[in-house]
Parts: C-alpha cells; sequence; structure tokens
C-alpha cells in the first residue's frame, strides 16, 4: 500500500475503540427521530449533512419542544461550532492539499476523529499525517450512518405508547459524567441546567437552550479566571 493509504488505515484502528459508545448513541438517535414522527429518509439525511451526534440530538429535543426553526438552527450551530477549532487545529498540516481534500476531510471531522487524530499529528512528522483524520473520519460516518439505520427500524416495530423521548436527557447525562469529576464544571452544569429548566416555561421563542448555554460560558469564564488569579 502507499504511505497515505497506511496512513488512512491506521486511523481507522486508532479510532475503532472509541466507535463502541457510538454505536448506542446512533440506535437512539434513529429510535427517537421516528418516535418524534420524522421520515425515515428524513432522520437518514439529518445523519447524512449534520453528522453530529450532539447536535443531531438537540436538534430533536428542540423539535419535540416546538422550538422555532431559528432557534433550533442556531443551537445546532452553537453546538457545532467546536469545530471550527478542529478546523483551526488540522488546518497547519493541510496547505499543501487541493480545496476538494480540504473539504472532504473537514465534512469528516468529528470528536472522535479529532482526538486521535490530534495526537497522531503530534507524534508523527510524516508529510501525508492529516490523512489519518480522513481514516477515522470516515470510519465515524460509517459507524454512525449504520447505527442510525438500525436505530430506524426499530423505532418503526417499537410501540409508539413507549415514549422513548425520556432517552434524550439520559443521553446527555451519559455524555456529562466525566465532567462531574471537577468541581467547577459541576457548578457550571448545575447552573446551566437550573436555567434551562426554569426558563424552559418564560424564556421565548424556546431559546433556553441558547440562552442556558452562553450563560454558562460566560460563568465558566469568569470561575476559570477567579482561579487563575487565586492561584496566581
Amino acid at each position: 500500500m502507499s504511505n497515505k493509504s497506511n496512513i488512512f488505515v491506521k486511523g481507522i484502528v486508532d479510532v475503532s475503540p472509541l466507535m463502541i459508545p457510538v454505536v448506542p448513541f446512533g440506535i437512539i438517535f434513529g429510535v427517537l427521530a421516528i418516535d418524534l414522527g420524522l421520515s425515515p429518509a428524513t432522520t437518514m439525511a439529518m445523519s447524512i449533512i449534520i453528522f453530529g451526534g450532539a447536535s443531531q440530538i438537540v436538534f430533536l429535543q428542540l423539535f419535540s419542544a416546538g422550538a422555532s426553526s431559528l432557534v433550533i438552527l442556531s443551537s445546532v450551530g452553537a453546538v457545532n461550532s467546536r469545530h471550527l477549532l478542529y478546523g483551526a487545529v488540522l488546518s497547519e498540516h493541510t496547505s499543501d492539499l487541493k480545496m476538494i481534500w480540504k473539504i472532504i476531510i473537514s465534512y469528516f471531522l468529528v470528536d472522535q476523529s479529532f482526538a486521535v487524530t490530534n495526537k497522531y499529528l503530534k507524534q508523527s512528522s510524516d508529510k501525508d499525517k492529516v490523512f489519518h483524520s480522513f481514516g477515522a473520519g470516515v470510519t465515524c460516518w460509517m459507524i454512525w450512518q449504520t447505527t442510525t439505520l438500525i436505530g430506524i427500524f426499530l423505532g418503526s416495530i417499537i410501540p409508539e405508547e413507549l415514549g422513548l423521548s425520556f432517552a434524550v436527557p439520559l443521553t446527555f447525562i451519559a455524555l456529562l459524567v466525566d465532567d462531574l469529576r471537577k468541581l467547577l464544571n459541576v457548578i457550571v452544569i448545575i447552573i446551566s441546567g437550573l436555567i434551562a429548566t426554569f426558563g424552559y416555561e418564560i424564556i421565548p421563542f424556546k431559546a433556553y437552550v441558547i440562552v442556558a448555554a452562553v450563560i454558562g460560558l460566560l460563568l465558566a469564564m469568569i470561575l476559570t479566571k477567579f482561579k487563575v488569579f487565586r492561584n496566581g
């Protein structure tokens, strides 16, 4: 195999262990989308176009709550804004690539692929090392689309009376578990959660997610700076 192919395969191997928790996440998304009334075609299109687990769950949560299109789009955009940082890190390694390759690699750039590729970029001096991200991203894409399809099938046969919408907040709680180890994170999570909970009925346009996220970010910034000044 060529050097690029070897690096591509290494990306697949490195990201594979991280695909284990993605499998139930993708299935839950597919099931919930069908349970909330989305068609199989719309559900698959969302997974292909957005291709972001957390943002797709946010979409479903706001959609089920009756939020406006503007709030849904802005919330999904806010959740996916972290990819701008991922792209900024990879950009210094893609200067020699053609634009078509930059677009392809950016499309497949998700949390898991960035996590393993960022580590690989620091260890490797190979000029084609960015293709590691391509291999990892393609693996994530295939797993996500496959599990979404499985969820769509299961969602079509699971009785509507089961009300699987409760799995949305449970999924987010599972994502937050690792952040509960630090007091600062716990404070931000609690405050943001309280704002979103009490703001659900009083914040207009169902924008409680955006308001809670913005206040949470500001609080995290203030607490972090206070901690730095205190330590200094």
